[in-house]
């Protein structure tokens, strides 16, 4: 306990030394209490329908007049609430397609970059066609043909980005097959599935951390892309948000603009923080 303390001590200093990382830091904690707490915080109900108060602007705009500090939306409803709803259902997603992406992708770069041979061209082949072809145009594919519920867009956006990790992990596979504990465990008589999985994996655990947290804000732009074309999950997200608002800009510019907003600011709070993770977990990096 005393150890994990202090490691969880170091952490934290080496994360307030980088004014940086601190800054993603605090970006994405408070989004995910925003998250976390979002039936808290919202002052009105998301789903309520007030034409009265229909594409009424921000309260800072009119002198106060007006309860809606973001406005409202063309049905009355206020932008502050579904703002902050929206930020559930894009951090469920992109958590959670990111959680399958490397399910898959993973095992595929240990077991590629080990082997090698007939294996490691065949699951390389699959990645080059997977690359040749963009994430958004697969999932646009897949989901025009299917029902784009949470759960299959979820599995959709997931398999269809696994190719990062299996990339990431097989080149240091590649490097660290030839080391000597490696060697020595294949000497030994160790087996290869405990090689993989307890020799490897862990060496490679820093790296998919890595590519695990920039996935994540590279998934919140692709659900936010699809959920404006239509395609996203039938729920509050902040590309609906946005899709709602882009026939208003010129009226209602607040409908749109505040939605894009959060989805900035939340993949440059993930960048800076995976920037810095990068940094700490492989000081070679940028050398």
């Amino acid at each position: 306990m005393k150890t994990n303390q202090l490691t969880f001590l170091k952490w934290l200093k080496m994360l307030g030394s980088s004014k940086t990382g601190s800054l993603g830091a605090i970006i994405i904690l408070t989004v995910t209490f925003t998250a976390s707490f979002a039936s808290f915080i919202a002052p009105h109900d998301v789903y309520e329908v007030n034409l009265n108060a229909a594409s009424l602007p921000p309260s800072w705009m009119d002198g106060g007049e007006s309860q809606y500090v973001l406005g409202t939306d063309r049905l009355g409803r206020d932008l502050f609430s579904r703002v902050i709803y929206g930020s559930q259902i894009s951090l469920l997603v992109g958590i959670s397609a990111v959680i399958v992406a490397g399910v898959i992708g993973v095992p595929i770069g240990l077991i590629s970059g080990y082997y090698g041979g007939f294996i490691d061209s065949f699951f390389m082949r699959i990645v080059d066609a997977n690359i040749a072809i963009p994430v958004i145009l697969i999932a646009l594919f897949v989901l025009g043909f299917l029902n784009p519920n949470l759960i299959m867009f979820i599995l959709v956006v997931g398999v269809a980005t696994w190719y990062t990790y299996a990339r990431v992990v097989r080149s240091e596979v590649l490097s660290l097959k030839e080391r000597e504990f490696i060697k020595a465990a294949r000497v030994t008589g160790v087996r290869n599935s405990v090689i993989l999985i307890r020799h490897l994996l862990p060496n490679v655990t820093s790296s998919v951390i890595v590519v695990s947290t920039l996935s994540v804000a590279t998934t919140i732009i692709i659900e936010s892309s699809l959920s404006f074309l239509g395609l996203g999950p039938k729920a509050i997200t902040w590309g609906a948000l946005l899709s709602d608002g882009r026939d208003y800009l010129a009226t209602s510019w607040w409908i749109a603009t505040f939605p894009g907003i959060a989805i900035t600011i939340t993949v440059l709070g993930i960048i800076l923080l995976g920037d810095w993770l990068r940094d700490v977990l492989d000081p070679h990096s940028h050398v």
